[in-house]
C-alpha cells in the first residue's frame, strides 16, 4: 500500500468513492486550516468538504450533509496521531 490518499474519499460504503483499506489506516482532514474529526466525505482539487448536519437522516438511515468549500489538506495519520 502506498501512502498517496486519493483526491476524494468517503466514509459512507455505498459511496464509489469510498476505500475500507485506507480508512482503517487512519486519514485526517485539515479544512481552512482547522482539523476536523467529522467529515463524511472529502475532494482535494475541488476544495470541499461535507460534513454530517447535525443528526438528521435521509429516509434511507444516511445522515443529512452540508457542503463547505475552502482549501483542503488530507494525510495518513500514524501511531501516535490518535
Amino acid at each position: 500500500m502506498t501512502d498517496t490518499l486519493p483526491d476524494r474519499l468517503s466514509v459512507n460504503p455505498k459511496s464509489p468513492f469510498y476505500d475500507e483499506a485506507i480508512l482503517e489506516r487512519g486519514v485526517g482532514v485539515r479544512f481552512k486550516g482547522e482539523e476536523k474529526t467529522n467529515v463524511e466525505e472529502y475532494c482535494v482539487s475541488e476544495g470541499w468538504i461535507r460534513v454530517a448536519a447535525g443528526k438528521a437522516v435521509d429516509r434511507k438511515g444516511d445522515p443529512l450533509t452540508i457542503l463547505l468549500k475552502g482549501p483542503v489538506e488530507v494525510w495518513l495519520k500514524g501511531p501516535d496521531d490518535g
